[in-house]
């Protein structure tokens, strides 16, 4: 599997796979300039992993805003991890949120409903 390690800026989000783990991290912002631009390799590697998995994956999801073209994107993403139980794996997205987050509470509990894969919610303090 070729690696994910794309470090954090100040518009878009760290996203890396640590394979020791089996773990994928997704944190920060993610407002890039060029969506386009920035996602289409990180939708191209979804897409390879979610050909050939590790056994099982798990996805955290620690964002602190993304923008509308961000939140279509990770909808993109995710639904690719949907085809993961298909290849006899098992994935699992853990979305943080900070306690006093209303809007990205809401936005988990969005995707939470659109996904076909196990999706936790977890609540953090600041």
């Amino acid at each position: 599997m070729e690696p994910l390690n794309i470090e954090e800026t100040s518009r878009t989000p760290r996203i890396r796979y640590i394979p020791e783990k089996n773990k994928i991290e997704i944190k920060g912002k993610s407002i890039p300039e060029d969506p386009r631009d920035f996602f289409n390799p990180v939708l191209n590697w979804f897409e390879n992993f979610a050909g050939s998995p590790p056994e099982e994956t798990e996805v955290d999801v620690k964002l602190e805003y993304f923008n509308t073209s961000s939140s279509k994107t990770f909808l993109q993403i995710f639904k690719k991890l949907e085809d993961i139980p298909k290849k006899k794996g098992k994935v699992r997205i853990n979305w943080y949120y900070e306690v006093d987050d209303y809007d990205m509470k809401e936005c988990g509990e969005d995707y939470r409903t659109m996904l076909k894969v196990p999706f936790k919610m977890i609540e953090v303090l600041e």
